[in-house]
């Protein structure tokens, strides 16, 4: 199956928090999309690596992606080595996306940097054909993505550019709510996170509002480019009443 877009999250629900919003959107577009997660984030204070796989399967069903994967990697300690730029390798070479998602480059949580070099890197790599790989027994062919785009989760970092997420962003909030064990909700029980408390969504809805701001809509996800964004004509530019 070929997607269109593919997001990766090192931790399952890195992606809801930052870049379902545009994964509706697409999806609305018509174009395909699914998300790998890296590591079942077994390391949260709440919840445990098989819980958190079926909230992110439920979350998976509410945004409509066409699959979902996890590469089990070890939670807090995976490397950017040669086995863990071969998982990737082979997915994006299944999957062949024309754009990736992953992790800021530099962020609270220390494995967020790093799994967004290892998934540029492998990215890259993943173009070479004289790195070989096979799926199933059957050689892949090498591919390469058209750009490797960094979401923005808890820092605040300036975005590059900020796509417009408002009719879908109640669909996004209901897909951070899958993830029951890890953020706020009625009657919760366990010991209080960093990202448990009321006030962590909160900041979350006023990031998005943030972004939105900054183009003259309600909400919006804001994205980093390592590389220049280039577009056909002017056509593409939206003007927003600012």
């Amino acid at each position: 199956m070929k997607l269109d877009i593919i997001a990766f999250g090192v931790h399952p629900d890195d992606v809801e928090l930052s870049c379902a919003g545009v994964l509706l959107v697409e999806k609305k577009n018509g174009k395909k999309t699914g998300i790998v997660d890296l590591t079942a984030g077994e390391l949260g204070t709440r919840g445990d690596g098989e819980t958190r796989k079926q909230e992110a399967a439920h979350a998976a069903r509410i945004l409509g992606v066409e699959f979902r994967e996890n590469l089990n990697m070890a939670d807090g300690f995976f490397l950017n080595d040669e086995t863990n730029q071969r998982k990737i390798i082979t997915t994006l070479r299944r999957y062949q996306p024309e754009i990736i998602l992953c992790n800021a480059t530099a962020d609270r949580h220390p494995d967020h940097g790093r799994s967004a070099k290892l998934v540029e890197d492998a990215s890259f790599l993943s173009g070479l054909q004289k790195i070989e790989t096979t799926d199933d027994g059957i050689a892949q062919e090498a591919w390469r993505s058209k750009y490797v785009l960094h979401y923005i989760q808890d820092r605040f970092l300036n975005p590059d550019f900020v796509v417009d997420i408002t009719e879908v962003f109640e669909q996004k909030l209901e897909a951070i709510r899958a993830f029951s064990t890890q953020f706020h909700q009625e009657g919760m029980e366990g010991p209080q996170t960093y990202i448990s408390t009321p006030d962590f969504l909160d900041s979350v809805v006023y990031r998005h509002k943030w972004f939105g701001k900054m183009i003259g809509v309600k909400y919006a996800e804001g994205f980093i480019s390592q590389k220049q964004i280039g577009i056909r004509n002017f056509d593409a530019l939206i003007k927003y009443n600012t």
